[in-house]
């Protein structure tokens, strides 16, 4: 029987060994997912798996085992490979059949070649998937998954710096052309080393490693949506069921690590030749540089097992539908009470004293869009903490706090620079035959911190406008409208959007809060700081899987409650019928539902309406108070 070893360090010698066994029959495919699936399931092997995530590249093993957690940021057109091919040797005339799945270079040993007419070619389809590391994955995430993983890795020794720094400048997807491939491959023999003149190489190697810009020209542009984002970009190539994932959905895969330097010797032949002529390739040269980077700075998965994430949470078992989980799950909500209260205090003096904005934080953090009736989102709940100090430190301080709670978060400055001049809508490039990213092409339960306070008089040009319209399209219908040049197309999401401002802010949002300070700090800096370092890694960890967990929950009002809801709202409005309209019932509901699932409840109680009901006039009477004493409307 195979080792732990043999599947971890070198997954071909198993799919071999399963191809060989069960040729010609179709089904050896599907014995070799089963046999990873089942190996992965025993005694925590998942974590003996290296990750693309916390190791760089050169650490990993050529054509061994690894994973990645990611972000589907575009989808390349399928492709065709050889499923499986003949080898013949001339010399003896003897034929050896060969599995093209899992690989980028087809195998052919010294003595033999590619049969390209042979009856036992198999071509079949595979889909690429651009993917990146999670946007705005907190530093907590990364460091939870670092020490949870037993992978044992070393520097590669697969292949020399020099061809390292070779496939920093050159490389290419084989894949894009099948037939190019075959002869290609028939021609690969040792004697084309030496083609590329090794200067040259080193120097452009080093400016283009640290070539990771805005600018999408850029052959080395890794794409991702945020700024300042680091890790791998990956070229994940997906062989079942990709009609399952879509773009911006949240993946782990298992597959075999594809950084063939052979790709990028093959690359550099034909570049220096100029036989790779747009016209002939049937694409750009744009579109060659996107589709096929240096495999060095965009490595290649081939899936063998590929997975949706429900959540990133490394504290949290990744599915909450198993039987070991459900016993976290019951042992957790157990002690919920005494974690919500010590949020609350924790959130109270994040918020200078604060304890009413503190809980309709607590609410907003647990919000999440659970259904949508036709285009109108429901459980989205974006609130506007107004009052806050302009230019101070204190919404920078917010957000690091709400940093150290969520998996994924971003903070957004709405200065006029920014809104003139980001990139907040993906668009296609056509010509690169790529999806461009923008700032709002987020994974799902990203928090977006919109910092208001920092808006100053200015003109906004027309990037401007669509970047705030586009930004109050995603907090009203949770939607955001990618640019395809010739149409737009909706792709949905689910952000939680926290806008601090100073007045009312100009963007819409489902629910004002009021900030009143109780705490006037002489140096914010400081007291912020020492906030977070007053806290327990094992207190922070708790409040981090309650956000977490929360979100997940399953909730639902009995047909009694209902009715008696209905018949309070009629009464409401028979006192009040200038004030009260649909949208406070709307709101007031929202506000029970996720003050229920904050005390662990999935059913609405009548308490819990009540307090609902109490927290809305509390946090209305504060604006009114606001209103009179400034005399306009905040």
């Amino acid at each position: 029987m195979p080792c732990v070893a043999d599947w971890l360090n070198n997954p071909f010698s198993i799919v071999q060994g399963i191809f060989a066994q069960n040729v010609p029959n179709s089904d050896w495919e599907k014995k070799v997912t089963d046999y990873f699936k089942e190996k992965l399931k025993e005694n925590n092997a998942t974590n003996w798996v290296p990750s693309l995530n916390d190791v760089p590249v050169h650490y990993l093993k050529p054509n061994s085992l690894v994973k990645f957690r990611c972000m589907v940021q575009d989808m390349f057109d399928p492709e065709f490979y050889m499923g499986v091919y003949e080898t013949v040797d001339p010399n003896t005339n003897t034929r050896v059949l060969h599995f093209g799945k899992y690989r980028d270079v087809a195998e052919c040993g010294p003595q033999q070649e590619i049969d390209l007419n042979s009856s036992q070619t198999v071509t079949a389809e595979r889909q690429t998937f651009y993917c990146v590391p999670v946007p705005g994955e907190s530093a907590w995430v990364k460091e939870g998954y670092i020490s949870a993983s037993q992978a044992r890795v070393s520097p590669s020794t697969s292949y020399t710096p020099s061809r390292h720094k070779r496939s920093y400048e050159e490389d290419e997807d084989m894949d894009l052309h099948p037939s190019k491939q075959k002869e290609q491959h028939l021609g690969s023999g040792g004697d084309i080393h030496g083609c590329v003149e090794p200067k040259r190489l080193e120097t452009e190697a080093s400016v283009g490693h640290h070539l990771i810009s805005t600018n999408c020209s850029s052959p080395l542009d890794l794409n991702f949506p945020l700024p300042g984002e680091k890790g791998p970009a990956c070229l994940v190539k997906v062989y079942e069921s990709w009609d399952s994932f879509k773009v911006n959905d949240v993946l782990e895969v298992y597959g075999i690590l594809s950084v063939d330097p052979v790709l990028s010797i093959v690359n550099s032949d034909e570049r220096d030749s100029s036989t790779l002529e747009p016209v002939e390739s049937m694409d750009t040269t744009e579109e060659q540089r996107v589709h096929s980077p240096p495999a060095s700075l965009v490595p290649r998965i081939h899936v063998i097992l590929a997975q949706k994430l429900q959540h990133i949470n490394p504290l949290l078992p990744a599915c909450l539908n198993e039987e070991e989980s459900k016993t976290f799950v019951s042992n957790f909500m157990s002690e919920l009470s005494p974690v919500r209260a010590e949020l609350l205090g924790f959130l109270t003096h994040a918020l200078l004293g604060d304890s009413l904005a503190a809980e309709y934080l607590i609410l907003h953090l647990i919000s999440t869009v659970y259904a949508r009736r036709d285009v109108l989102p429901l459980g989205k709940f974006t609130v506007n903490l107004s009052g806050c100090p302009r230019n101070s430190v204190f919404t920078e301080h917010v957000y690091r706090i709400i940093q150290q709670l969520v998996p994924a978060s971003y903070r957004l400055q709405m200065t006029i620079e920014n809104m003139n001049h980001s990139r907040f809508i993906p668009h296609k490039d056509y010509a690169a035959n790529r999806l461009v990213s923008g700032l709002l092409q987020l994974a799902s339960n990203t928090s977006l911190v919109v910092d208001e306070t920092q808006l100053e008089q200015g003109q906004l040009d027309t990037t401007g406008v669509h970047n705030v319209t586009a930004l109050g399209n995603l907090i009203t219908w949770q939607k955001v409208d990618y640019d395809f040049n010739y149409h737009q197309m909706e792709f949905p999401c689910n952000i939680n959007v926290l806008i601090t401002s100073e007045g009312r802010s100009l963007l819409p949002s489902d629910c004002q809060v009021h900030l009143q300070a109780q705490i006037v700090p002489p140096n914010m800096e400081e007291y912020m700081n020492s906030l977070l370092k007053a806290v327990l890694p094992s207190v922070l960890n708790k409040f981090r899987i309650y956000l977490s967990l929360l979100r997940l929950l399953d909730y639902s009002i009995s047909d009694e409650v209902t009715k008696a809801v209905e018949e309070d709202f009629v009464e409401m409005r028979k006192n009040d019928p200038e004030s009260i309209t649909a949208d406070d019932l709307h709101r007031t509901l929202l506000v029970a539902r996720f003050l229920s699932l904050s005390a662990g409840q999935t059913t609405l109680s009548r308490e819990r309406w009540l307090r609902a009901k109490q927290l809305e006039a509390l946090r209305k009477a504060r604006l009114q108070q606001q209103k009179c004493v400034n005399g306009n409307e905040l």
